[in-house]
């Protein structure tokens, strides 16, 4: 993968607007991966890309009531199929860490960047989406200094009260090993 001014080569790109510029002197050095679905369990739908642009109408389904009005994103989404699509730059900071923290500092959008995996905690991740998340990354890791592969986690190890997500599903062990070739 080809990243350019904090935007991939190649992609889709579709421009949330949830994100905003980073603080000052808050490098990127935390990978965040999370697990989505919309409505919940279903896959394939226009519904996540609804969310992020901020376009999704709580009317479409009765189960969108709980996320009426909500302002979030993630700076990519690898959906089932392995694509790959970039809704903010990785230079700015996305919504969706939420209240969040990691190693003593908090708020993890500050410094952290965010990749959502449709799946839910229960249902297992594809092998695309694993191949696809390792090779994004590695380049993210080659291309920020402070990330590293140890600074991979899940949102549920920086909001462990509020959220379980990628959930037991996803499978770390197999990842790290894709992450190391």
């Amino acid at each position: 993968m080809k990243l350019e001014s904090g935007w991939l080569a190649e992609v889709q790109q579709r421009l949330s607007p949830h994100a905003d510029e980073r603080p000052p002197d808050s490098a990127v050095s935390l990978l965040v991966v999370h697990g989505i679905s919309l409505p919940a369990g279903e896959f394939g739908g226009p519904y996540i890309d609804e969310l992020f642009m901020g376009t999704l109408d709580h009317r479409q389904d009765s189960r969108f009531a709980a996320i009426r009005g909500l302002r979030v994103s993630a700076h990519a989404l690898i959906r089932r199929d392995g694509e790959l699509i970039q809704y903010v730059s990785f230079d700015r900071r996305a919504w969706h860490a939420g209240r969040s923290a990691y190693a003593g500092r908090r708020r993890c959008n500050d410094f952290a960047i965010g990749v959502e995996l449709e799946g839910t905690d229960h249902t297992p991740y594809t092998k695309e989406q694993y191949q696809v998340l390792a090779e994004l990354a590695q380049t993210l890791i080659a291309h920020y200094p402070e990330l590293t592969a140890q600074r991979i986690v899940g949102h549920q190890h920086i909001a462990p009260v509020r959220k379980t997500d990628p959930g037991p599903a996803f499978d770390w062990s197999y990842f790290r090993q894709l992450l190391t070739r």
